[in-house]
């Protein structure tokens, strides 16, 4: 069985990579599935869950996350009243993450699955990633609908809003190169190179035990 913890900065290839993985794995590809399962478990509408996109600027992540983190400023702010907690969207999250985690394959893409599994000495837990102006290329090649203005205005969007899931709920930084047991310049690779290297790392049988020197999640 094989698992796979993937985090993808925007611009990476997470949308396309995270399936090639998967397929060329044979197991399955979970990330449309997460947002979905959330949104029936929270009652909200499967639509809204599913906006939550790579190439969309406003998906229901990014809105529910500026109920707490504030849109511009980072300063704290409270959720409507008719909207889900924010530790209701992370509580669900992780559900709907160790469920399929608990099955012993997949590829999960995002959602802080690379800290939620970061104990768990099945998963394979790899970093995407690049200089910003080679993934605001590798966007608009990805999207060819998408101009450079809005590809910029999505990686400074989506790249604050994944930091400040980890940082939010987690207490981790991004950036910290020990949640990963891989990380790759997916703008420098060819994206069917970052598929092969991922999926043999998957394979193999010689994961590193967790760092037990550092805190895991926040619960």
């Amino acid at each position: 069985m094989t698992l796979v913890a993937l985090s993808a900065s925007y611009g990476a290839g997470g949308s396309v990579i995270g399936p090639a993985v998967a397929e060329r794995l044979d197991v399955p590809f979970v990330d449309r599935a997460i947002p979905l399962a959330v949104a029936d478990r929270l009652n909200v509408s499967y639509d809204e869950a599913a906006a939550h996109d790579d190439h969309v600027s406003t998906g229901w992540l990014e809105r529910v996350l500026r109920g707490f983190m504030g849109a511009d400023t980072g300063a704290p702010a409270p959720l409507p009243a008719d909207t889900v907690s924010s530790e209701d969207f992370r509580r669900v999250t992780e559900e709907v993450l160790l469920q399929q985690a608990a099955t012993g394959s997949g590829v999960l893409l995002g959602r802080g699955s690379v800290v939620l599994l970061r104990e768990d000495p099945r998963a394979l837990r790899v970093r995407l990633d690049g200089p910003p102006e080679r993934r605001i290329e590798q966007a608009m090649q990805l999207d060819p609908g998408l101009d450079r203005e809005a590809a910029e205005r999505a990686l400074h969007q989506f790249d604050r809003t994944h930091a400040a899931y980890l940082q939010q709920f987690y207490g981790v930084d991004i950036r910290d190169s020990t949640l990963y047991h891989l990380v790759l310049d997916s703008t420098c690779l060819e994206l069917h190179a970052c598929v092969e290297i991922i999926a043999e790392a998957a394979r193999s049988e010689r994961l590193a035990p967790p760092d037990r020197s550092r805190n895991g999640p926040r619960r």
